[in-house]
């Protein structure tokens, strides 16, 4: 009886021993499965990002997308502003490929920045120059008020993006249907609060655009941009000195609300200083 009990109890044993066996055993192929599935992920991953990678650099790519090389825009306002040029395009055209948003150039720009423009702006919620110009993080320094009126804190925004930052392009932003610009036609007798300091700044463009034909509000939205640029160029003495001597780039904007398109105006890309900058088209190589 002695001896049935114990081979019983040597049997329970041994069964329980083979139960963790192969638990042990069901357990080491559910992680070697989820290990080979993980490594599987990340060689999909990997693949894709190379293909991703070789159809970002094929000249095909750069071209249908207006791609000028970022360093070339950082060195160079001309190809700066055809950088920004191309970025509107795809965003005109619903094509926006959001530039410089991973976490690993976020991480490494938290060492320093070089944006390739400034852009002095509205401050309108509907104009994002980032957006709007399809850049990324650290592309752009942006100062922005309402109507894009300027003193002296944006003023010495402008010089310390040049002098410290090496920026060589700086873009007056404006934009249609502006409010800023629209109470400054309308000039209401008491403006409240501090609104009188952005009506008188723009009070010179009101007169100025008073005969002129088309749409009042427009004309003096262009003509408020138009003054700006001058503004800056004549700016002593940083800004009007490095514009003279051509390393600086002035220029001036007009952001339509409705189309998404940024046109820079004419009156401020003619007659530039000479410059020992290249201007040919680099767009798209």
């Amino acid at each position: 009886m002695l001896k049935v009990t114990l081979i019983n109890h040597l049997f329970f044993i041994f069964n329980k021993l083979q139960m963790r066996s192969l638990l042990v055993l069901i357990f080491i192929l559910f992680l070697t499965s989820i290990h080979h599935s993980v490594y599987a992920q990340q060689k999909t991953a990997k693949q894709k990002q190379v293909v991703q990678n070789k159809i970002f650099d094929s000249i095909q790519w750069r071209r249908d997308n207006y791609i000028v090389n970022r360093d070339s825009a950082f060195l160079n306002p001309y190809y700066a502003l055809q950088k920004l040029t191309g970025g509107n395009k795809r965003f005109q055209q619903a094509r926006s490929i959001h530039p410089r948003q991973d976490p690993a150039l976020i991480k490494r720009l938290s060492e320093g920045q070089s944006p390739f423009a400034t852009i002095v702006g509205c401050s309108d919620s509907r104009v994002s120059g980032e957006i709007l110009f399809d850049q990324g993080f650290g592309d752009l320094f942006v100062a922005r008020t309402a109507g894009q009126v300027m003193a002296e804190a944006t003023y010495a925004t402008i010089e310390y993006a040049y002098l410290a930052l090496k920026t060589k392009l700086v873009v007056v932003l404006g934009h249609s249907t502006c409010g800023a610009v629209s109470a400054a036609i309308k000039s209401p007798d008491d403006p409240s609060g501090h609104i009188v300091t952005l009506i008188n700044a723009i009070k010179p463009a009101v007169r100025e655009t008073k005969s002129m034909q088309g749409d009042r509000l427009e004309n003096t939205v262009r003509r408020n941009v138009i003054n700006q640029v001058n503004e800056l160029r004549q700016l002593e003495s940083v800004l009007s000195r490095a514009y003279e001597k051509g390393d600086l780039l002035i220029v001036g904007a007009v952001y339509n609300l409705a189309t998404g398109k940024v046109e820079f105006l004419k009156e401020t890309l003619e007659n530039l200083p000479g410059t020992h900058y290249k201007t040919n088209d680099i767009t798209g190589k």
